[in-house]
């Protein structure tokens, strides 16, 4: 029988985040993907240098690619060290795939990363969701959700 998989990803080590996602789209669909990477590609990941503040995932001939995202080269690499803004594959099963391509094609969503970690099996691992854009007084609306919610905190934690 197979095992259920968890609500929450298991997150030992965050490397990198994409904080700007959550205010920039709609999040409606989260994934967890495992990273095709080179040996020092990993070494710079484990000391903690990546961005993905500008990436976005597309699927390309029945694969998912990871483009844009920096890991620059590792400190103590050699001549055979990676390049830094190469695209990287995502590993995702079958069925995953086939509900990025109806999702980015029909309905006309995004595909973009939230953060790169290492799980407890000290896998490099993408943390991807399935996200529409927002426009920009949802954005300001939002912000002014966020400002409210803080104000209101205040007031509750002076009165009481």
């Amino acid at each position: 029988m197979a095992r259920p998989k968890p609500v929450t990803f298991d997150k030992l080590k965050i490397v990198a985040e994409n904080r700007r996602a959550r205010y920039d789209y709609y999040i409606e669909d989260k994934f967890e993907a495992g990273l095709a990477l080179q040996g020092t590609e990993v070494k710079a990941l484990r000391a903690g240098e990546a961005s993905i503040a500008e990436s976005y995932a597309e699927v390309k001939d029945g694969q998912v690619w990871l483009v844009n995202a920096n890991i620059p080269e590792y400190s103590h690499g050699n001549r055979l060290n990676h390049e830094p803004r190469r695209p990287r594959k995502l590993l995702l099963h079958e069925r995953e795939i086939q509900k990025f391509v109806g999702a980015v094609e029909r309905k006309g969503m995004t595909l973009v990363p939230l953060s790169i970690y290492f799980n407890r099996t000290g896998r490099a691992k993408v943390e991807l969701a399935l996200a529409k854009g927002k426009q920009t007084h949802d954005k300001r609306a939002s912000t002014k959700e966020r400002d409210w919610k803080r104000d209101k905190a205040r007031l509750m934690r002076d009165r009481g």
